[in-house]
């Protein structure tokens, strides 16, 4: 009785409150997709999430038709997914369908019999709003974004322009990769010249130049893991990834050469459903950047379904800073107290108020969302806590940061219980920073790792514990009734401390009745 009351008591377990669940199935050329997420949140977390290549627009552009055996897996899909929504309950649930349902001459047909399943209307987007969706969701995973974003599908390509926000000329093309497939009869020959021919027919292409842009779409996604493998990246996040134009048209390249996909490296990670598509999609991507001539190429894991999540949010909640805000869910979710971490936020501030240390806004910001994150692994054991904390937080779900942020952060945390002077298993991530981060992120984990020797983790001290630079010094002061927080490991950690700024250290106890100076080389 007394654990069935807990678990009546606890339904939402490690959800945040105040947030309801929202399902939107995505009806593609390839692909039909559900995914429940957390809530409209400005970080989308998938309570849930599950596809089926069922291919309908496999023969459209040759046949005008969607294949009866698509259609019959694509029912079964739906049925599955009205039936999974059902059972977790949600406040919103949207299905929208693209480029096959609304090309195909059995389309109509098809979207009727799939709105008696869904038991509600089905909205059929246009390519202009396949690519405002796909650029809002772009937005979405990185709120700086500025370029040309190519959503390539099964049966289209959507190409949009981001600048300061705001989105335009947004166009659609032929030049999915099952249409591509149909169309060229599975000859990459005859597809390039096919694309060329699509892309000479956007006039204003040329105004990626020189920005970024960025691929979305689950076969870029397939190329992006193939790089990856490829050139042993240690940090295995899809969203954020970054390539340089020359790498990524050097492999794209390579790709459409082989004849046979099986010896390259990370292929497994593959569906074997979506194997046949890659060298469609890197060729499409090498012809795109030959003709954009953009300055990298940056991978977006949000795509159409979290722009039209994007697009439910409050203008209010578009312009909060989409890091911090997952950070500190994450801090509310999983550590002892968010409001020390907060207190952290500005504790460790000062500590950056040397002019030898001075921050940029950016630097600022990421300090904040370490401290944010900073207790998220107090449950782990502690002979692997810093391990496990640097990858949880190396992989956990943000938006508005980028691999070399995402290395601060894990590295900070593992600095943080392991000690600012430590090696070991953060060299993993290490060569994502350079030498100068590198050391912030040292200064970073040894500041909160100080921090919680004075606190406890506990709320509403170091508030009243400050530490500040005084007569070349960088001092802790603890004032009545917290002198008799002094310590030996107290000392020892703000040596440590010390050692990476290269200046004495004070522990100041009851205002100046007695101190302890070290002098560190």
């Amino acid at each position: 009785m007394a654990i069935t009351t807990l678990r009546l008591n606890h339904k939402k377990g490690g959800v945040l409150p105040h947030t309801k669940p929202v399902a939107v199935i995505d009806i593609g050329s390839n692909s039909v997709r559900l995914v429940v997420f957390e809530g409209v949140t400005l970080t989308p977390i998938p309570l849930f999430n599950e596809k089926c290549l069922c291919g309908l627009g496999r023969e459209v552009a040759t046949s005008g038709k969607l294949g009866q055996d698509a259609v019959e897996r694509a029912l079964m899909a739906l049925r599955r997914f009205v039936s999974v929504v059902d059972h977790i309950g949600v406040s919103e649930f949207r299905v929208i369908a693209t480029a096959a349902a609304r090309e195909a001459s059995n389309g109509p047909k098809f979207i009727e019999k799939a709105e008696a399943i869904c038991g509600r209307p089905i909205e059929v987007i246009s390519g202009v709003v396949e690519a405002e969706l796909a650029a809002a969701g772009v937005l979405a995973g990185d709120h700086k974004a500025d370029g040309l974003a190519g959503d390539m599908g099964g049966g289209s390509l959507e190409l949009i322009d981001i600048s300061n926000k705001a989105l335009s000329k947004g166009e659609t093309l032929p030049l999915g990769g099952l249409r591509l497939i149909d169309t060229s009869k599975n000859d990459l020959k005859t597809a390039r010249k096919i694309i060329d021919e699509a892309l000479d027919k956007v006039s204003w292409i040329d105004k990626g130049k020189g920005r970024s842009f960025y691929l979305v779409g689950g076969t870029w996604r397939a190329f992006v893991k193939l790089h990856m493998a490829a050139h042993s990246y240690p940090l295995r996040v899809l969203h954020g990834y970054k390539i340089t134009t020359e790498s990524a048209l050097e492999f794209a390249s390579y790709l459409v050469k082989q004849t046979d996909l099986k010896d390259v490296p990370g292929i497994s990670s593959i569906s074997k459903q979506r194997r046949h598509v890659v060298p469609f999609g890197a060729l499409v991507l090498e012809r795109l950047i030959k003709k954009i001539e953009p300055s990298e190429i940056i991978t977006s894991n949000y795509g159409v379904r979290e722009g039209l999540l994007y697009s439910m949010l409050s203008e209010e909640d578009r312009l909060k800073d989409p890091l911090l805000s997952a950070c500190e869910n994450l801090a509310h979710l999983r550590s002892r107290s968010p409001s020390h971490a907060f207190e952290l936020c500005d504790w460790t501030k000062a500590i950056f108020e040397n002019e030898d240390l001075e921050e940029t806004a950016e630097e600022a910001r990421l300090r904040e969302a370490a401290c944010l994150v900073s207790d998220i692994g107090w449950r782990t054991h502690p002979s692997f806590r810093a391990e496990r904390t640097m990858a949880a937080i190396a992989y956990s779900v943000y938006s508005g940061i980028d691999h070399s942020g995402r290395a601060f952060l894990a590295l900070s945390n593992f600095f943080r219980h392991n000690g600012p002077n430590s090696d070991g298993f953060e060299t993993t991530y290490s060569d994502l920073l350079d030498k100068r981060t590198l050391k912030r992120a040292r200064i970073v984990g040894g500041a909160i790792r100080t921090a919680h020797m004075i606190s406890a983790g506990v709320t509403g001290i170091i508030p009243k514990t400050p530490i500040f630079y005084d007569e070349g010094r960088l001092v802790i002061e603890l004032p009545h009734p917290y002198d008799a927080l002094d310590g030996e490991r107290l000392e020892k950690r703000l040596r440590s401390l010390g050692k990476l700024l290269n200046i004495e250290t004070e522990l100041r106890v009851n205002s100046d009745s007695r101190f302890f100076s070290f002098l560190n080389f």
